[in-house]
């Protein structure tokens, strides 16, 4: 037997911001539902974390093994972990177009902030689970992403700044199938500062 050479601490889920509760559109039951899912995902990544430690490493196998089945899964927790966590903490705000840092980088990018939503509606109407205007450090610029699960797609070196979570979880109680008018209510919620603030501490360049 042997172990794996790190160490873990457990963590929590954190706590929403009151603003999520009086979202428009998104009704609070909605939201606490959602909530319930995102603290599975923190369980269940400490549970996989305490799995592998003291896990055999020599008996991995790419068609089965413990390792490959936890490690898989690790990623999915985490990336659930880390799509819900941008997820909640940029909704509460008044949405409307960009603001400050972000405008100036959509504008440069997409053209204007129109164009911008219209692709983002799109990828997420054509993704089965995220997508993700993100910043992309190899190319320079913002691209919307998608994603078909919390672990599908991930692109390298690219730091996500909006989340629009797309499964049906995130919209059945409020809207049943209608995901378009979903997302109307996703930008409507925006909080353009929490955003820019993300956008300002990573220091995107704008030329």
């Amino acid at each position: 037997m042997s172990t794996l050479a790190f160490q873990f601490e457990e963590i929590t889920a954190r706590e929403l911001k009151p603003e999520l509760f009086e979202l428009d559109g998104i009704s609070r039951a909605s939201v606490e539902a959602h909530y319930k899912l995102y603290q599975g995902y923190v369980n269940k990544r400490n549970e996989i974390l305490r799995k592998l430690d003291g896990i055999d490493l020599a008996s991995a196998n790419q068609v089965y093994s413990e390792i490959r089945a936890l490690k898989v899964e690790l990623s999915f927790a985490l990336g659930g972990i880390k799509n819900h966590e941008i997820y909640f903490e940029h909704l509460g705000g008044d949405g409307g177009d960009p603001t400050g840092l972000m405008a100036d980088l959509i504008k440069r990018d997409f053209g204007s902030p129109e164009a911008w939503r219209d692709d983002l509606r799109a990828t997420g109407m054509a993704g089965r689970g995220w997508a993700w205007t993100a910043y992309d450090w190899d190319e320079g610029r913002l691209f919307n992403y998608v994603g078909d699960t919390q672990n599908t797609f991930p692109i390298w070196n690219a730091t996500p700044l909006v989340a629009l979570d797309v499964y049906e979880h995130a919209y059945f109680l409020d809207y049943q199938t209608d995901r378009s008018a979903y997302i109307d209510a996703f930008f409507d919620n925006l909080d353009w500062t929490t955003i820019n603030d993300w956008a300002s501490r990573y220091q995107l360049p704008t030329k």
